[in-house]
């Protein structure tokens, strides 16, 4: 037995552990290995080990007690339960014999949660699922989930697409209740009727899109004039139907944007509005909310004036179609001449002179995807931008000019489109940046729109060896929605909006709303910036729930051409990071991932020259590379990540110095 001082002793021992533990509350982190960290509310984040990971999930707030490990770094241990970040998520079907679990899809999260029979509803292995969480494992590390509903199994067509929606909850169609109220709308209203709208059903408007496009919301017409043209760009007017005080405007606004995908689409609108009453079908008579401007023959762009409108399409022509015309490789549109060459022509004098006084996207080669029955990516083959689109973007970007012209004007409160060219928190690396690689940087002043344009035309038309133009995206803001005017310095214009897509866009059903309260004499004062910045995420969320199901169908493709040609494939940098790079296929325009943290030796990022650098090779954007395909990526969804070849980026080898030649007789004795 012990006695009364080894006793005291063991206490006192006691005492002090008790007293070196801190007990407070923390959120979870998990990783890709089974060990995660808890971070704590003033910042500290603390290992947890796998053992303690079990008893919850990444995201979870739980109570945690901090102790020393064995190398005196804090160690937490879960003791409780505050609130689970895990309600509804996804996941796939998987078996272990008998047993059936869900592999979550769920960031951070690597374990299978068990599915006790009676809660399976049918899911079969493979079957991708809707699923909510049963039982939390807090207790004894043993969670279990059941199962909501089958999303699709893994064959079915299009189960990327359906799958990433049902992810992020994207609905794909309206509640029935806010359908039914906006037929009741439609059921009482002819605004094409409206005897206070201007009459031009007698303009011979024609529509230019992908030939089985149904929401068709622009029109165009041009007529030539002693000083240039005028052009009319009619714009569909959803509006008319659901306005700024309807109840159905929330709808809209949550919907943010319709949703594209490989073989799919989320629309904004229900298709009753969006492709019957609203939309500019041919020969139907439609309200609409026209622009007229004023195109002098330099594409200058000149007085003009929007109306409430009526118009009539006298056509449904494709892309192709007009192309084939204007190339004079088809006249049968001969019958739409007139309207068309207009339009051609105020479409090219209006590029050339943004190419002559603002800035403009530069081109690149681009790809068209062709899918199989199955929604898979059967082929891919090059093609280029259109002469058709080109005429159709020219016309939008003039009119979307011309609304923020007129919202500026009329005071109102947005929304407008506004790029502010560098970023703040950048401005000294700007400055190193063109101290480097401009040799008039002192001439310059890139904070105004004219000296933006000119530094970016000399990186693009520099023939540095480095890709000066690339290197300088990292110092660039994103556009941003605003109520106030601004610069989009991104195409050197002192005001931009979007107008001419309100069928698909809340922004520019927004702006119609705004442009009709001004025209009527009224306050255009219906935005507030939290919620145009609002507005602004979900559309950076549409774009991420789209991207994720193009990487996941570019992974199979790239999966499927690997099993028959595995490689290595050509392609270049298209990308440079801080730990490897995107690599672009030259044959296809996908992309995957080269990390070059598993490559076998130390890179070093040099952000001056945006290259990655090791002691026998070196990459930068635009470098050739040839690469395999070795899996995805397992921090990005569905991201291919690439194997760099060998032979790639390797540095010149020094010539060998010539040796010293052997000295005999006289001179070797000296």
């Amino acid at each position: 037995m012990l006695d009364r001082d080894a006793l005291a002793q063991l206490r006192g021992l006691k005492t002090q552990i008790e007293s070196e533990k801190e007990r407070t509350e923390a959120v979870l982190r998990g990783t890709p290995a089974r060990y995660g960290f808890a971070r704590t509310d003033d910042g500290r984040e603390v290992f947890v080990p796998p053992d303690e990971m079990l008893k919850a999930f990444p995201g979870d707030r739980v109570r945690v007690c901090l102790r020393p490990g064995k190398d005196k770094r804090p160690i937490a241990e879960i003791e409780g339960l505050v609130e689970s970040a895990i309600g509804e998520f996804t996941g796939r079907c998987v078996s272990k014999g008998k047993a059936m679990f869900v592999e979550p899809d769920i960031p951070g999260m690597s374990r299978w949660l068990f599915l006790p029979p009676q809660a399976r509803n049918g899911a079969k292995s493979g079957d991708y699922l809707r699923c909510a969480l049963l039982r939390h494992p807090i207790r004894d590390g043993k969670p279990q989930a059941k199962v909501l509903a089958t999303i699709g199994a893994a064959d079915e067509p299009g189960i990327e697409n359906l799958y990433t929606m049902a992810k992020y909850g994207l609905e794909a169609q309206w509640s029935d209740a806010d359908k039914q109220q906006l037929e009741e709308v439609i059921a009482t209203l002819t605004p094409e009727n409206d005897p206070g709208r201007e009459d031009f059903s007698d303009l011979a408007f024609v529509t230019i899109d992908a030939a089985r496009t149904q929401d068709i919301d622009d029109a165009l017409y041009a007529e030539v004039t002693s000083e240039g043209w005028l052009l009319y760009v009619a714009i569909a007017d959803p509006t008319s139907y659901i306005t700024a005080d309807s109840p159905l405007r929330a709808t809209v606004a949550e919907r943010a944007s319709s949703a594209y995908f490989h073989g799919a689409v989320v629309p904004m609108l229900p298709e009753s509005i969006s492709q019957q009453r609203c939309a500019l079908t041919e020969n139907e008579l439609r309200p609409a909310l026209v622009c007229r401007v004023a195109i002098s023959e330099d594409g200058s762009v000149g007085e003009f004036k929007f109306f409430e409108a009526k118009i009539r399409s006298r056509a449904k022509l494709s892309y192709f179609a007009v192309d084939r015309y204007l190339s004079g490789q088809d006249e049968s549109l001969i019958c739409h001449a007139t309207p068309l060459e207009a339009l051609y022509q105020v479409s090219r004098a209006l590029r050339s002179r943004r190419e002559a006084n603002e800035l403009v996207m530069e081109d690149r080669q681009e790809f068209r995807w062709l899918l199989n029955e199955r929604g898979h990516i059967e082929n891919i083959e090059p093609c280029e931008k259109l002469s058709s689109q080109r005429l159709v973007e020219e016309c939008m970007v003039a009119t979307n000019r011309c609304a923020a012209a007129l919202l500026s004007d009329a005071g109102a409160s947005g929304p407008f489109v506004v790029h502010d060219g560098f970023r703040r928190d950048r401005l000294k690396d700007r400055q190193k940046f063109m101290e480097l690689y401009l040799t008039d940087a002192d001439a310059l002043d890139p904070d105004t729109l004219e000296g933006y344009r000119d530094l970016l035309r000399q990186l693009a038309a520099s023939d540095h060896e480095l890709p000066l133009r690339s290197m300088v995206n990292r110092l660039l803001t994103r556009a941003r929605l605003s109520k106030k005017p601004g610069a989009h310095m991104g195409m050197s214009l002192p005001v931009y909006t979007n107008c001419t897509s309100p069928l698909r866009k809340y922004l520019d059903f927004l702006v119609h709303l705004q442009i009709k309260a001004a025209l009527r004499g009224e306050s255009a004062s219906i935005c507030e910036q939290p919620e145009l910045d609002k507005l602004n995420q979900k559309l950076q969320k549409l774009r991420q729930i789209s991207n994720e199901a193009e990487r996941w169908l570019t992974l199979e493709y790239l999966q499927r051409k690997a099993e028959s040609a595995p490689g290595p494939w050509p392609g270049h940098v298209s990308h440079m990071g801080n730990h490897g790079f995107y690599v672009r296929l030259d044959d296809s325009g996908l992309e995957g991932y080269v990390d070059l943290r598993k490559v076998g030796e130390k890179f070093n990022f040099d952000k001056w020259t945006a290259t990655q650098k090791s002691k026998t090779r070196h990459f930068r954007v635009n470098t050739p590379v040839s690469v395999t395909l070795m899996g995805a990526d397992e921090e990005t969804p569905h991201l291919p990540l690439f194997k760099l070849d060998p032979s790639c980026g390797r540095k010149p080898e020094k010539p060998e110095e010539p040796e010293e030649p052997a000295l005999h007789g006289e001179a070797a004795s000296q």
